[in-house]
């Protein structure tokens, strides 16, 4: 059935009046030509369900993107996502039940246009912002990916687009519907304001960063809401000779006047000459729970919050076997109920233009751990980018 669903963004003469005063002075930036390009990906997955059915499902997406200037001073990022899913896990509950939940974006520009047996169709907008550009300030208006924090695993301060650890696609990142307002400062230092309208009835994201560097060391704060929590938080991030070390630290408070908690994140990285990398962090959630009987299983399934414990731990590990084939390796332990996940591919670049992944997910932990409840997989994708 199509669905789909439209809305304007509210505030909009605030967002007018300033596309205004961008408009008043020509920019002086150098233009660059508006580009077509993409990828063609296609992902299997052989798994089970929460209820323990065995699924295959093949994932096939074709992105074309648009990315470039308009004309002085107004950039475009277009990316429009048509997706083909088939295999018996469209047959599985847990499709029926995931297919129709709306995203968690302000503006509904997705719509399914097949769904017969086990064949579903469906095409979206990933990305769609303008930026507009007046001398060291920068007005970015859509559906943008606003990255904040250091973290690889977890991050405390990057609420608007967080990111699983487990996730099959790792690179794929939920978009968030917003206007940024970005000011340099200097050649390292500049302060951004977000502004995101709710995508239910919560209240809208307003915050404010400054990121700066002095003395070899990035920083940055973070002041303001997001997504229903009033937050107070930093990041840093330096060297300590080779090794790259990097740490949040935020505190949250509820709009609903639940009880505050504290997240932190310490990680660090390196890089060995024989071309293995890597980098653990460690992570401390206080909306968690120590107990496995207190854990929120519900939201985790519906996507309201992502870890259920309070205490994490996470490896990464790379090596480049050949210039062409790397095998990388994410771990992920819940240090209160030991249970723990590992996810493990070979990427195999076949040419400059297409990747190749072999991967397997495992996980393990005892009844009602929270690595217990999700089911091993196996995973092959192939994506072949083209301009």
């Amino acid at each position: 059935m199509m669905t789909r669903r439209f809305r304007g963004y509210v505030g909009c003469a605030t967002v007018l009046a300033a596309c205004q005063i961008f408009a008043v002075a020509p920019a002086m930036a150098q233009t660059q030509p508006l580009e077509l390009a993409g990828s063609v990906k296609s992902v299997y997955l052989r798994s089970r369900a929460a209820t323990d059915e065995g699924y295959a499902l093949n994932l096939n997406r074709l992105r074309v993107e648009a990315k470039g200037d308009l004309a002085a001073g107004i950039a475009l990022d277009l990316q429009y996502d048509n997706e083909l899913l088939l295999g018996s896990y469209l047959e599985t509950g847990e499709f029926q039940a995931l297919k129709d939940r709306s995203s968690p974006q302000y503006w509904r520009a997705d719509a399914n246009y097949v769904e017969r047996g086990g064949v579903y169709g469906r095409h979206r907008l990933y990305r769609a912002a303008v930026t507009l550009t007046r001398g060291k300030v920068d007005l970015k208006l859509g559906r943008q990916r606003i990255a904040w924090g250091t973290g690889r695993f977890w991050s405390p301060l990057d609420i608007l687009n967080p990111v699983s650890p487990l996730a099959l696609e790792r690179e794929e990142r939920v978009g968030v519907d917003a206007a940024l307002l970005e000011a340099k400062l200097g050649p390292l230092s500049r302060v951004s304001l977000v502004y995101a309208p709710p995508f239910d009835n919560g209240s809208a994201s307003r915050a404010l960063q400054w990121h700066g560097n002095a003395v070899g060391v990035d920083a940055s704060l973070v002041l303001g809401r997001l997504r229903g929590f009033d937050i107070v938080g930093m990041d840093i991030a330096s060297q300590i000779g080779d090794v790259g070390v990097r740490a949040e630290v935020a505190r949250l408070n509820p709009a609903d006047r639940r009880p505050g908690f504290n997240r932190w994140m310490a990680g660090a990285d390196y890089a060995f000459a024989n071309g293995l990398t890597l980098s653990a962090e460690l992570y401390y959630n206080g909306a968690g729970s120590r107990n496995p009987a207190g854990y929120d299983f519900e939201g985790l399934r519906s996507g309201r919050v992502a870890s259920l414990a309070t205490r994490y731990a996470g490896l990464y590990a790379s090596y480049e076997i050949t210039p062409l084939l790397k095998w990388v390796n994410y771990v992920v332990l819940n240090a209160d109920d030991r249970s723990h996940a590992i996810d493990s591919r070979l990427v195999w670049s076949v040419d400059p233009a297409t990747d190749l992944t072999f991967g397997v997910q495992q996980f393990t932990g005892a009844v009602g751990r929270e690595f217990a409840t999700a089911r091993n997989a196996f995973q092959v994708q192939l994506q072949w980018f083209f301009k």
